[in-house]
């Protein structure tokens, strides 16, 4: 990143810390030179994916049908994201001549916790064999997300079916239940007993292969052993593999494993082979797990051959993996805070520039990015009441300065009713405080952790979302809280709004003016913003405050900017903020239950209907 002709000591410095910095050549702007960078992205991206099967059920149907009841069909609609177009996504099968029919087939959907998944299920009241449902009687439809089916308890969702004006079109009952293959693993070891010697100058160096066959009569290799050097009689490590890796979940489906002594240049002589099955493991180790290892070529050339050894099976333990849903199931909630900045470089609320700006024709960033997460993280919480808090203003009557305040004005009890309420509460809050400062996070944060601190035994999980547009005024404390609070059962998201200062973590274009404005203290403040929420992110490094390191990662910083959707389409931003900063929620979720040695509670029972009454005929 070189300039023509020497500069001075001082410009050279920086341009030396720059350097470390990913970047391309400076260009021409205004008659400046600009150097654009851009920081490498340093959060993973998690696709957290589960397939749980949803099985749906209905009572107290519409009779449309004269001589009979009805003969009912579920037809299952879904969204894209961004999008509101449904689309078909699968169909029950028809039950004749009832009301209260439990379909049997069942939708296999893909499961994202951050995202807002909408379902539309329509019954119909089938009169013919034609496929077209405009041929067939309309029962009544009900809508929702997955998200609500799975974090509903022992999620199973009742819900009323409506579409038919003046009409009691019954209920549909929705279960989700998340497939048990797709999270099985198994922990095998293995040793071998008198191998055949391959080296000449001494014994082998043997390894093991597995194989899982495939439909076409083909493997796979699935695992590979660690060499055990210069032995006839090795015992390998346990080793753990996902039971889909093993046998794609057939129990009874081939499972080869081949015998090498392994060779410095690659070329590994093959001792022998011999086959099993999952369910032949499954028996553990006794009589029926020991294999004879053969080589068909030697068998082919020497008579008297028997075996080139033996490999028996030491253990065989099953694992289940428990999941996210494990716990929403077992009646864990999600506890949702918002705290919004309040501090006057959001500008005056009055006018258009600001970011509190309530425009009569399109949501606010501060708006788009609280609805964007709390839609979703509303569907895990079953009394649907939020704390909503404010920070950085001075409040009625005597004008104090306030880091945490509750947007409904009851200090005693900040809880609004839904997501609406909280908006409705921000919006009331802008006409009564003033904006002011300065920009403290760490007043939120303990606020929220002192909940959370209450309850540590995995029944309850809080998320703090803050939004804020400017530089953090109190970054010791906030550090400090958020290693505090690392070891509580909380995670923390921050989306920045508002000008370009916060596009340091990702990949958008950052300039930075390297001649006149060298010593601005504006390029100054964007830096240090820039490092201060990569620091707080703490995906590279982990946070530490006064010699402590956090405990885990609970926090995620993005800016809203990043995912504005450039052809105005509101909801696709908002979809995609979500997608990005609740991505890492299961895992932040999974890391606290695992140190803590936290299990699911169990399930609840499967609901039973009450029984009907016996009906006699006179």
């Amino acid at each position: 990143m070189r300039r023509s002709g020497a500069g001075s000591q001082r410009e050279k410095d920086i341009k030396d810390h720059l350097s470390e910095l990913p970047c391309i050549d400076p260009i021409i702007f205004g008659g400046k030179k600009i150097l654009i960078f851009t920081p490498p992205a340093l959060r993973r991206n998690i696709n957290i994916s589960f397939n749980p099967p949803v099985k749906v059920e209905n009572r107290n149907l519409l009779d449309r049908d004269t001589f009979s009841k009805s003969d009912p069909i579920c037809v299952l609609y879904t969204q894209g994201i961004g999008n509101k177009e449904w689309r078909e996504f699968g169909r029950t099968e028809v039950i004749d001549n009832t009301l209260n029919p439990d379909f049997v087939r069942k939708f296999i959907l893909d499961y994202f916790f951050e995202e807002r998944q909408n379902l539309r299920f329509d019954l119909y009241d089938v009169d013919s064999k034609s496929a077209n449902l405009s041929k067939h009687d309309f029962l009544g439809q009900a809508q929702c997300t997955l998200g609500e089916v799975v974090g509903s308890l022992g999620s199973r969702l009742e819900k009323p079916l409506g579409g038919i004006p003046g009409k009691k079109c019954g209920t549909i009952i929705v279960k989700a239940e998340e497939l048990n293959n797709c999270r099985e693993s198994v922990m095998l070891q293995f040793c071998g007993n008198k191998l055949d010697k391959k080296d000449f100058f001494g014994k082998s160096d043997p390894f093991l292969v597995f194989y899982r066959s495939n439909e076409d009569g083909t493997f796979t290799i699935c695992h590979k052993t660690e060499v055990i050097k210069t032995t006839l009689n090795p015992v390998w490590q346990a080793f753990k593999i996902p039971v889909r890796a093993l046998c794609n979940g057939d129990y009874d489906r081939t499972i080869k494993v081949e015998v090498y002594d392994w060779d410095r240049d690659g070329g590994h002589d093959f001792i022998g082979e011999f086959s099993t099955s999952y369910r032949e493991l499954s028996r553990g180790r006794n009589h029926f797990n020991v294999y004879e290892v053969i080589n068909p070529k030697k068998k082919l050339k020497k008579r008297r051959y028997i075996n080139s050894g033996t490999v028996t099976l030491l253990s065989f333990l099953v694992d289940i993996e428990v999941t996210f849903l494990d716990y929403i199931k077992g009646g864990t909630q999600i506890n949702f805070t918002v705290a919004i900045d309040f501090t006057a470089s959001n500008g005056n609320p009055a006018q258009p520039t600001s970011l509190h700006y309530m425009s009569p024709y399109q949501l606010n960033a501060y708006a788009m990015a609280l609805k964007a997460v709390g839609e979703i993280i509303q569907d895990y919480d079953s009394d649907k009441m939020f704390p909503a808090l404010g920070f950085g203003a001075k409040l009625p009557p005597d004008g104090r300065v306030s880091h945490e305040f509750a947007l409904n004005g009851n200090p005693q009890n900040p809880y609004c009713a839904g997501i609406d309420g909280v908006m409705e509460a921000y919006y009331q809050s802008l006409k009564s405080v003033q904006l002011y400062g300065p920009t403290n996070f760490s007043p939120v944060i303990n606020h929220v952790a002192r909940y959370a601190a209450s309850v540590k035994d995995g029944s309850q999980y809080f998320v703090l979302l803050i939004i804020t547009d400017g530089v953090i005024s109190d970054m010791a404390q906030t550090k400090e809280s958020i290693v505090n609070a690392a070891s509580l059962p909380m995670s923390i998201i921050i989306v920045g709004v508002g000008p370009a200062e916060f596009d340091g973590k990702h990949s958008s274009i950052h300039a930075l003016i390297l001649h006149n404005l060298l010593w601005c203290p504006i390029i100054f403040t964007a830096l240090f913003l820039i490092s201060a929420m990569i620091e707080l992110d703490g995906d590279e490094v982990r946070i530490s405050a006064r010699g402590r390191l956090a405990e885990r990662d609970i926090v995620q910083f993005v800016p809203f900017r990043d995912y504005i959707d450039r052809t105005g389409n509101h909801v696709l931003s908002m979809a995609r903020l979500a997608k990005d900063v609740l991505a890492e929620i299961p895992d932040q979720f999974l890391s606290y239950m695992r140190t803590r040695g936290i299990k699911p509670a169990p399930a609840p029972p499967p609901y039973t209907p009450p029984a009907q009454p016996l009906q006699t005929q006179i």
